[in-house]
């Protein structure tokens, strides 16, 4: 299959001018990126307008999750209902344009879903899946993670779920906006706790994301070794210097905190008085990290109060309304973001890489909300949502 004359925007940087974007059926993997001549009985379709950009890459989300306004309303669900959201979820988040995610973990769940979506069982992007993520007693989460305490059993925790098929490690380096009781500002691990965390993911082969509000608990973080750090609501001076000097990679989910804003009426108190406290400043530490030099990789914490799948693409225009590039924005949130979490082969549209892509009438590069509504959704050179290639090429 060739699609003759888009405009292809790589997903590393590179934008391809009426180029030919060639893919195999059978792998469903690009074969060229440029020139391309069809074989016998080939189908060629004409694109000419139109721009190619690798499919989405989310590099956090929540498939429990469905956008509730309590996490109360979840925990009640069994094993099989919750497992039936994922599902769901999984499919919304593919169809709006999303072909590859980091999904944080719940009742071991995730990494189950991934392994169907993997087979072809069920719809959904490809997945790098989590099965708890690790949290102190009555912590941030605590209601569908791994509660611990003292060093020894952190190191157990991640043994557990490297066990039962964790693609990487998730801790709660401080408390959050959406569990009662825990301050965002406020260290959650000691340091020592943080350090047999990391220490042990990384004997064991797993990337490690910390959840992090607050400059403390990023900082502790950060000296742990940390691969990622998600949210950095009160990145400081100091913890920016740190995340450059240390080449940690910052996932700053801007979308979360503006979802719960915006819907003030709905939200319960104490998430939308923590959210007033944390929003602005949330955005001046994302613009002062991107100003800095920080390495930012787009996710969107889908599934957290009123911030629903399907919607992942918003996450794009916050980058670049807040302070980058929109190209870099872009890349942020399909090649690196492959690239940082591990999801091998996925993010760019580059000879070998998977064939996964969106079709979009309009140039991205010059309005990213032109992704939250991509004429053709393709995984694997196989349309999955949208116009199909013959009408499109019409």
């Amino acid at each position: 299959m060739i699609l003759r004359d888009a405009r292809v925007v790589d997903g590393t940087g590179e934008v391809h001018d009426e180029a030919s974007l060639q893919c195999d059926p059978e792998s469903g993997r690009v074969e060229t990126v440029g020139d391309a001549d069809p074989g016998e009985d080939e189908p060629v379709y004409d694109l000419s307008g139109k721009t190619v950009v690798p499919g989405l890459v989310d590099a956090h989300v929540h498939f429990s999750l469905s956008g509730e306004a309590s996490v109360a309303d979840v925990v009640s669900m069994s094993e099989a209902e919750l497992m039936l959201t994922e599902v769901e979820n999984a499919r919304e988040t593919l169809e709006s344009g999303v072909t590859g995610v980091r999904a944080m973990g719940a009742r071991d769940l995730d990494v189950v879903l991934a392994e169907r979506v993997a087979r072809g069982s069920v719809p959904g992007p490809r997945m790098v899946a989590n099965c708890r993520s690790i949290t102190i007693t009555g912590g941030h989460g605590h209601h569908l993670g791994r509660e611990v305490d003292g060093p020894t059993e952190c190191r157990k925790a991640v043994r557990e779920q490297v066990k039962r098929g964790a693609q990487f490690i998730k801790f709660m380096a401080t408390g959050g906006v959406t569990t009662p009781g825990t301050d965002p500002n406020s260290p959650a691990f000691t340091q020592e706790e943080m350090d047999a965390l990391v220490d042990e993911a990384h004997r064991r082969g797993v990337h490690v994301a910390a959840h992090a509000h607050g400059a403390e608990g990023a900082r502790a973080a950060v000296r742990a070794g940390v691969d990622t750090i998600e949210h950095g609501t009160f990145l400081d001076a100091a913890t920016i210097d740190l995340l450059v000097a240390e080449d940690v990679v910052l996932v700053p989910t801007l979308s979360a905190p503006y979802h719960i804003v915006r819907n003030a009426d709905h939200a319960t108190d104490e998430a939308l008085q923590k959210t007033h406290d944390v929003y602005e400043r949330h955005l001046e530490a994302f613009a002062d990290a991107v100003e800095a030099g920080v390495e930012i990789v787009g996710g969107t914490d889908a599934g957290t109060p009123f911030n629903y799948h399907g919607a992942n693409a918003t996450e794009l225009s916050f980058m670049a309304e807040y302070g980058m590039d929109p190209h870099d924005a872009l890349v942020a949130m399909t090649g690196r973001a492959a690239d940082v979490i591990g999801l091998d082969d996925a993010g760019t549209l580059e000879s070998d890489s998977f064939a996964d892509f969106l079709v979009a009438e309009d140039d991205p590069l010059e309005d990213l909300g032109t992704l939250r509504n991509p004429e053709t959704v393709v995984k694997g050179g196989e349309v999955v949502a949208g116009t199909s290639f013959d009408r499109l090429a019409e």
